[in-house]
């Protein structure tokens, strides 16, 4: 069954067009990456399938455009980690992490024992249950954005949208950031991530789906898709591409290339 299916999606943002005329469906419990150099459209992407930007064409969600939803309908169905963030004034963590059950709240509903579960279990689940209260402000880039990742985690929302969220991690909280976000898929949860590591995007996701300029140029499994060829032409790095035991594809590269190959 399909979470998302769109069909010819453009977006224009301040009079330049950054999404072309894309389809493609996304089925549920899978783990789809996101490809593509700088500026390929791939934040856009999110933020439309997130609700926040306008669109042309049809993005359904369920079967039901994305523009009809309500907001507090929509941010039970799904979540979008970004990969920064701003915040008007500090909170504490667990403060914060709490915010992330708002749309299961009437406007005068208190918070109930088990909310203040899931906060405990969410940042047990990001290594951060000793951080509870502790400034947000306080955190190192690699924190915050583990305990933005917890808020998701309580939101329960079926649907994950993760913008490059690996940016600021040293390489142990990587994995286990991603361990647990593939720990989500195998519950039967929905991923869209946008990777900035091929190999990580190999590693972890079940399809890739690889923007240029706006347009989809590749999209299937991640040793269909991850070939020296591609990673020439869209990456413009000469590379080999081998195969692991696994069967996940494997990187080697060997020199950049000149854009006008």
């Amino acid at each position: 069954m399909s979470a998302f299916s769109a069909s010819d999606l453009s977006v224009s943002l301040a009079d330049k067009q950054i999404l072309r005329a894309i389809s493609f469906d996304v089925q549920e419990g899978r783990w789809i990456g996101l490809l593509g150099p700088n500026g390929a459209g791939k934040t856009t992407l999110l933020r439309t399938l997130s609700g926040l930007i306008p669109y042309d064409g049809s993005v359904l969600l369920d079967g039901t455009e994305i523009r009809s939803w309500h907001v507090r309908d929509l941010a039970r169905r799904l979540a979008l980690v970004r990969q920064t963030h701003s915040l008007s004034f500090d909170f504490r963590v667990d403060e914060l992490v709490l915010l992330g059950r708002s749309p299961h709240k009437s406007l005068l509903s208190m918070y109930e024992k088990a909310d203040y579960e899931l906060v405990d279990r969410a940042l047990k689940l990001v290594d951060l249950e000793a951080f509870e209260d502790r400034s947000v402000a306080s955190l190192s880039g690699g924190e915050q954005q583990r305990v933005f990742l917890a808020q998701a985690l309580v939101q329960e929302a079926s649907i994950l949208l993760l913008d490059e969220p690996t940016t600021h991690l040293d390489v142990h909280h990587q994995f286990d950031f991603l361990h647990h976000v593939k720990d989500y898929v195998y519950r039967g949860k929905t991923v869209i991530g946008a990777f900035h590591d091929l190999e990580l995007a190999a590693r972890f996701s079940d399809v890739l789906l690889v923007l240029n300029n706006g347009i989809i140029v590749a999209h299937g499994l991640p040793e269909e898709v991850l070939t020296s060829e591609m990673i020439a032409d869209v990456f413009h790095m000469d590379a080999v591409v081998e195969v692991s035991d696994s069967g996940r594809p494997i990187i080697r590269y060997i020199e950049p290339l000149t854009v006008n190959r």
